[in-house]
């Protein structure tokens, strides 16, 4: 299933949140407290976080399409847009998400060819992410896709401190 990409702009902003929420809830609301799990939501997908987001020349956010159809998204940062480590030489994926329907059909692969590509055109030298720690298949598929844990650090949802793995591919 080949896929198309487009880089996300401001008249595109209801559409990254409706697939935002989406996304992130159909991954991760079964496995939170419901009332931290909807502070979290409102807040990280609200429409002035992902606006100042998408305004940020350090952040990208990208639409991926499989035909007409958006069917997941991701989001790249660098310079002082990470949330961590803030190295010139590394671009941070912070996002990755595909809708359920769409799943398994290798787009996660695409996109992930997308952000090498991005990268290396950005002169970096290697990606990092965080995923939680309790995402078995994510770190699985990440570890698949030789990405190699180098430390954790702690991510809220509402008053819920979780840890996420940080995980490194050297391109």
């Amino acid at each position: 299933m080949k896929v198309t990409f487009e880089r996300v702009a401001l008249n595109n902003l209801e559409k990254l949140i409706e697939i935002s929420r989406t996304t992130f809830s159909n991954a991760f609301a079964k496995d939170n407290n419901p009332d931290d799990f909807k502070d979290y939501l409102n807040n990280a997908f609200s429409e002035e976080a992902l606006m100042s987001q998408i305004k940020d020349r350090n952040a990208t956010f990208y639409f991926v399409y499989y035909q007409k159809d958006i069917v997941g998204y991701f989001k790249v940062n660098e310079f002082e847009a990470q949330s961590d480590l803030n190295e010139t030489n590394g671009l941070e994926l912070e996002r990755i998400y595909v809708l359920n329907a769409y799943q398994g059909k290798q787009i996660g692969l695409q996109m992930l060819e997308k952000v090498y590509m991005t990268a290396k055109q950005k002169g970096k030298t290697y990606i990092w992410l965080g995923v939680w720690q309790r995402n078995k298949r994510a770190i699985k598929w990440y570890q698949n896709n030789n990405f190699k844990k180098f430390g954790t650090h702690p991510y809220f949802i509402g008053d819920d401190e979780q840890t996420d793995w940080l995980m490194k591919k050297e391109l």
